[in-house]
Order: structure tokens, then C-alpha cells, then sequence
């Protein structure tokens, strides 16, 4: 950083990666781009009321213990970003109009408005590089192992007042057929109703962990919602844990049998 950039987070602020290690015999390294709900101190709250960092608008609720417990199912590797979404989404290309979101649902966020270019490039800089050098780092030190990133996302049960009738979603963009294997085991669990690319569209205009990392990389991977109210509390995020600790493997060994 020159002096002539400004600062994001202060010396005593946490890094905006969590990382674990992993074995080198398991296939799987797990991410999670919205694991975390912390603003840097300097931006106070965005300028909302607490409370709407409780919500989804600021983080994927329960998909950070979810990735805890598959990661640990594994002993795979785990990446994971600890600063909020509203600050800047590590999951949108920077050139993106939702990169630093100025309304979310139907909230505005008052920090994010007309952001200076030194700022948000702070941003960038801080955090949300970090973050992809990390998972960048832990793929190409599996250059030449078999490999299957596996991204974890939760959803809200509700959206702009229409329910959602989905458990669990599988996004896909370029690699369909293990997306395909992946909902056929989800939906002969027979208590789920699971999204086809719902309820979000993967895309290599707007998102930017699978396509940078994976599809860039022509490795296979899984992008998971699960609704937020299923993992919300520990019972629910270890039950889904051990549903997608059963099925991921699965998935994994259809996909790789000719």
C-alpha cells in the first residue's frame, strides 16, 4: 500500500480470511463468501440501525458453521470471509453494480452512497483481495489433484414478500452435469423441494468465486443454498451438515465414474 492510500481496517481489526487447513486425500475445499457481518471500525454501521446487520442483507446466516462442520467432515480446506457483505460483496466482480450494494432488498445502505473511488478501491484492496488470494493459494497447491470446490450460501425464506418453496438450491453456470447429479441426490432425500439455479442464477457477468476460481480453472464444483431457517440454530446446521457429508461424496464419486 503506497501512503497515498487511505487505510480500511485498523492494526487491530481481524483478517478479512478465516482459513483452515485441510489433508491433501480429500477432493473437497469449501468456501464461504459470506460467512461474516463485521464492518470495519472506521465505517461504523453504514450508517443503518444494528439491527439490520442481524439480517440476511449482511451476511449468510448459518452457512459459516455449515462450512465449519463439512469442512471438518472432510478434513478438507476451508476459506472463508469474515467482513460483511454490505461493505463489499466477495462474490460480485468489482466492476459489478452490487459489488458495494447502495440498497439491498429494499434497504438503502447511507455509507455506501455516492462512495468516493479511493474508498471503495480500499475496499477492494482489504478485503476483498485477501479473500481471493487465500482461495486462490489453496487451489493452485492442489494443481494436479483431483479437486471439487464446493461454494456454501444461504438464502432467505422470503424474498420482497413472496415465499420461496425451496430447502436447498444448486447453482451452476458452465458445469452442468455435476449440478444435475447433485439435485437428483437432493431430491431422492424425499423431504426436499430443491432449486434448479434457484433461487439465484449463476452467472460470469455478476458472481465471481466460481467463475474465477473454478471455471477459469476448468475445475469442477458445486454452488449450495441452503434457506437460512433450516441452519439457522446449531441442531439445524449440524443436520445439514451431515445430510451434505453424506452427498457430496456421492456426487463426487457419479461424477467421476464414466
Amino acid at each position: 500500500m503506497t501512503e497515498s492510500q487511505i487505510r480500511l481496517l485498523g492494526p487491530d481489526e481481524p483478517s478479512p480470511v478465516i482459513r483452515r487447513a485441510g489433508r491433501g486425500d480429500t477432493p473437497f475445499v469449501i468456501a464461504c463468501d459470506h460467512a461474516g457481518r463485521r464492518i470495519p471500525a472506521c465505517l461504523g454501521t453504514l450508517g443503518l440501525p444494528l439491527a439490520e446487520l442481524d439480517r440476511h442483507i449482511a451476511w449468510d446466516i448459518g452457512a459459516a458453521k455449515l462450512s465449519e462442520h463439512l469442512a471438518e467432515a472432510f478434513g478438507a480446506p476451508l476459506v472463508m470471509q469474515a467482513y460483511s457483505r454490505l461493505v463489499i460483496d466477495c462474490n460480485r466482480r468489482l466492476d459489478h453494480p452490487t459489488s458495494i450494494p447502495v440498497i439491498s432488498e429494499r434497504t438503502e445502505i447511507p455509507g455506501n452512497i455516492d462512495l468516493p473511488a479511493e474508498q471503495a478501491e480500499a475496499r477492494a484492496r482489504e478485503i476483498f483481495a485477501p479473500y481471493h488470494a487465500a482461495l486462490a493459494e489453496e487451489l493452485d497447491a492442489r494443481a494436479g489433484m483431483p479437486t471439487l470446490l464446493v461454494a456454501m450460501h444461504s438464502f432467505t425464506p422470503v424474498y420482497m414478500d413472496v415465499a420461496r418453496p425451496w430447502q436447498a438450491g444448486v447453482l451452476y453456470h458452465l458445469e452442468t452435469r455435476l449440478a444435475g447429479i447433485m439435485i437428483d441426490l437432493l431430491r431422492a432425500e424425499g423431504d426436499l423441494t430443491v432449486g434448479d439455479n434457484e433461487p439465484y442464477v449463476l452467472t460470469g457477468t455478476s458472481d465471481y468465486t466460481v467463475p474465477h476460481h473454478a471455471e477459469a480453472r476448468g475445475l469442477p464444483y458445486l454452488e449450495l443454498e441452503i434457506r437460512q431457517d433450516l441452519i439457522t440454530d446449531a441442531a439445524g446446521q449440524r443436520a445439514w451438515a451431515d445430510r451434505l457429508a453424506r452427498l457430496l461424496p456421492l456426487a463426487w464419486q457419479k461424477f467421476r465414474t464414466p
